[in-house]
């Protein structure tokens, strides 16, 4: 938000420097991001004087071209050549003199030099008003009428508003500083806490008068709640032109480009006092009738911006006896606003409830300062003050007259908000001990009443154009900031408590992880926890009543928490798929949200994502694909680093074509493989998709349970033995393994699956695994006995358990 520096000392008497200014606003909490310098007119007519031209002549080498003698207050008259047709000699013209930089009305500059034009020497430039930025005519040179004094600068004869403009990062909870009274009021605040006496002068609407009762408005409010206020008058007999200039300057220092006096002096006012402000063309308004209702759904209704617009039955609509006129604090409509042939306006003034137009603005896709204003909350106090400061501005600036009293629907009165302040809870929270005439000084500096004072505490109450400040912490926290942050004393001692921490928490966990899958080339991803409420459609796994939807969505397709993280991958996969990123391996620690009944829950999990290939091709390497084994390596990996024991099981679900997961305990840590075609294809993928979703909750409940072990490397050496086993299609190698390391617990190190084979030559419903043992003695040299005995042991267990044949 821009506020100009000048346009506050209209308010206070303010002679801090601009930097002490920008100091104090940010410690007010008014945070100064940067400070612009503002010239009404570019380049402030630097170098350019008033001149007078003595001699006129004709360029000896050049038809369209005069040769001039300027009295520009030196010591001898300075030659010019000039092309403008009207020069002659006895004007006053403004004169660029050498070194200077002119700005013309478009922006662009121009370094004046001495140099040659067609033989003759010239010093300056003779100036049109659209070189130096004074108009928009180039018929000729600039004649100035009156008596000047050679030499004598042009910004004194032109007034030039030099202005610094402040950029405040407002926060959204701030609705009372949206305008220079806001900020105003704040730093008249923070300017008497350091002793010196302030008051604050706002602009006066004494002047205010019905000039004659012949051009009425009607006013009719269906809803209070939505409208608990709204304000009218008719001003009849107008001229549309063009602003004053002074409106004009305090306009565009803020940014605001300046169109006609009316819509002008609106802005002017929302941007002065924090109103926003309509004004409509009174003969385009129907039965002279303005009805504010909520219309049927699908209405369609044209803005101003020239686009149709579908309404809402929850939209505020401006109204006449026929037609939509205007979006409430919104946008106005395209056909019923001030245009060159206006001559009556009636003008608007209201407080519209601030949730139902954020919901409308936020629906239409659109935001304007009013509906800036309008959706944090105004004040509801100023509504028919404002009217009436902009009524006699447009009266002063169009020649209109007042031709209506000012209607004023306002059936239920906004007052202060009381609440009691302890003096305990004040030096409690502050940690400093406050002296109460200084605590009742700063509430009385931000328009806080006090109205009764006790040992214990303050009676006060709050203005409601506060809409942050509703109980007494809040209150507490005005105190703070107008006191300064930077005056509590801090104590010479600072007490810590070491918080207890272990190797397994959350966030060292989470590093260790993310770092071993950054090692195998994933990128780490974040994805917004808002989604669309039809990815519950896609799969059986998640249930759209268990969705958490939000009360006030942007959109729909962020309508609902996500329940899972695996569309969020896929939206990722997409993304860089149709922008040419072929290969992809994503990792993301994310929450899914599930409503149980009454109750909701988070998860957390880390999903991982793989497409393409996994490799760079080279001239040595060809290119490798993801693919199941890839992605359960990665699983494996981060098994193998936490040290956890799981197994296998298989999987039931319409995420993967194939997939298993693993266990611990009978509860499932984590589930992954090729993700079904049927919800791939709903993202536009054609390429195969590994995902896996890890319960990152469940893990770090199990991992505190498994404690790492050193162990001291094998003096003796390992023997390797190997089985071809002819089975059941049903037996899994999981079953294989379990069963060898319950039969073999001390020698046996490691269990390996090395072939699988299905096809000719076996029986019907068999496979063939190559499985391989490999066995230690921490203590001796294995012989060939020993092994042969308890490779025998499994022998007689793999058949009587699983009705095995070796091969």
């Amino acid at each position: 938000m821009k506020i100009s520096y000048n346009w506050l000392k209209d308010f206070i008497d303010v002679k801090l420097p601009v930097e002490d200014t920008e100091e104090l606003l940010t410690d007010l909490g008014l945070e100064v991001e940067g400070v612009e310098v503002f010239e009404s007119i570019e380049g402030s007519l630097e170098g350019l004087v008033v001149g007078k031209v003595l001699e006129c002549e004709q360029h000896p080498n050049a038809d369209r071209l005069k040769l001039t003698k300027v009295d520009i207050g030196q010591a001898e008259p300075v030659q010019i050549v000039c092309g403008a047709p009207n020069v002659a000699a006895g004007q006053w013209v403004p004169v660029a003199t050498v070194g200077t930089t002119i700005y013309n009305t478009d922006g662009d500059s121009l370094k004046i030099k001495k140099g040659k034009i067609r033989g003759e020497v010239s010093m300056g430039m003779i100036c049109a008003e659209d070189e130096i930025g004074l108009g928009r005519s180039h018929d000729g040179i600039m004649v100035l009428k009156g008596d000047y004094i050679a030499g004598q600068a042009l910004n004194e004869v032109f007034k030039v508003e030099n202005d610094h403009v402040f950029e405040i990062g407002l926060t959204p909870n701030r609705a009372d500083a949206m305008s220079h009274w806001g900020v105003a009021r704040d730093l008249r605040a923070g300017i008497i806490q350091s002793g010196k006496s302030l008051a604050i002068n706002t602009p006066s609407a004494s002047s205010f008068q019905v000039d004659e009762r012949s051009n009425r408005v009607k006013i009719k409010v269906e809803n209070s709640e939505l409208v608990p206020r709204y304000c009218g008058v008719t001003i009849s007999g107008i001229r549309i032109e063009e602003s004053p200039e002074w409106i004009q300057n305090r306009l565009k220092a803020i940014g605001i480009k300046p169109k006609n006096n009316i819509v002008d002096i609106t802005n002017y006012v929302m941007h002065e006092l924090g109103q926003p402000l309509h004004a409509f063309d009174a003969d385009k308004i129907s039965s002279s009738t303005i009805v504010v209702k909520t219309l049927e759904e699908e209405t369609k209704f044209t803005t101003l911006d020239d686009v149709e617009r579908t309404l809402s039955p929850e939209d505020i609509m401006i109204c006449d006896a026929e037609k939509p006129l205007c979006i409430a604090g919104v946008l106005g409509g395209a056909s019923s606003g001030v245009s060159s042939s206006t001559r009556n306006v009636f003008l608007e003034s209201a407080y519209f409830d601030p949730i139902s137009v954020r919901k409308t603005a936020k629906r239409h896709g659109i935001n304007t300062d009013a509906s800036f204003r309008f959706e944090r909350g105004i004040d509801p106090m100023i509504t028919k003050y404002a009217l009436k400061r902009a009524a006699i501005l447009i009266k002063e600036c169009s020649g209109g007259k007042i031709t209506s009293d000012i209607d004023d629907f306002y059936p239920k009165k906004y007052e202060d908000k009381p609440v009691f302040l302890t003096f305990d809870n004040i030096y409690s929270l502050i940690g400093n001990e406050i002296e109460r005439a200084t605590i009742k000084s700063i509430l009385t500096a931000l328009d806080i009443k006090v109205n009764n004072v006790s040992e214990s505490g303050m009676g006060i109450s709050i203005p409601p154009y506060r809409v942050d400040v509703n109980r007494e912490v809040d209150v507490i926290e005005e105190i703070l900031r107008v006191y300064g942050y930077n005056n509590i004393e801090l104590d010479n001692k600072f007490h810590v408590s070491v918080s207890n921490s272990t190797k397994f928490e959350d966030y060292k966990i989470q590093n260790k992880i993310a770092e071993l899958l950054v090692s195998r080339g994933f990128f780490e991803t974040m994805s917004n926890s808002l989604t669309t409420a039809d990815y519950s459609d896609y799969t059986d796994t998640i249930s759209s009543q268990d969705n958490v939807d939000i009360l006030n969505p942007l959109s729909q397709d962020l309508a609902v928490l996500r329940q899972s993280l695996l569309f969020s991958a896929l939206e990722n996969i997409k993304f860089n798929l149709n922008r040419k990123n072929k290969n992809l391996k994503f990792f993301e620690f994310g929450k899914s949200y599930h409503r149980n009944g009454d109750s909701t829950t988070e998860n957390k999990h880390l999903s991982l994502t793989c497409v393409g290939s996994i490799t760079n091709t080279n001239w040595i390497n060809g290119e490798a694909h993801a693919d199941f084994f890839f992605l359960k390596g990665i699983i494996d990996a981060i098994v193998e680093k936490l040290d956890i024991q799981t197994k296998y099981a298989d999987l039931n679900s319409d995420i993967y074509s194939e997939g298993i997961c693993y266990k611990i305990e009978d509860e499932t840590l984590v589930t992954f493989g090729k993700l079904s075609s049927s919800i791939v294809e709903k993202f536009g993928i054609k390429e195969d998709v590994f995902y896996a979703n890890l319960n990152w909750d469940y893990l770090l409940k199990v991992v505190n349970k498994y404690q790492f072990k050193a162990r001291e490397i094998p003096k003796y050496p390992e023997v390797n033995r190997d089985f071809a086993l002819l089975l059941d299609n049903h037996v899994n190698f999981e079953a294989i393994k379990t069963a060898a390391e319950k039969t073999e617990r001390k020698l046996l190190k490691q269990v390996n699956l090395f072939d699988v084979y299905k096809g000719d030559n076996l029986p019907e419903g068999k496979k063939s695994y190559a499985v391989s043992f490999t066995f230690v003695d921490q203590f001796k040299t294995l012989t060939d006995k020993q092994v042969d005995k308890v490779m025998n042991k499994f022998k007689t267990e793999f058949e009587n358990k699983f009705k095995a044949e070796l091969r």
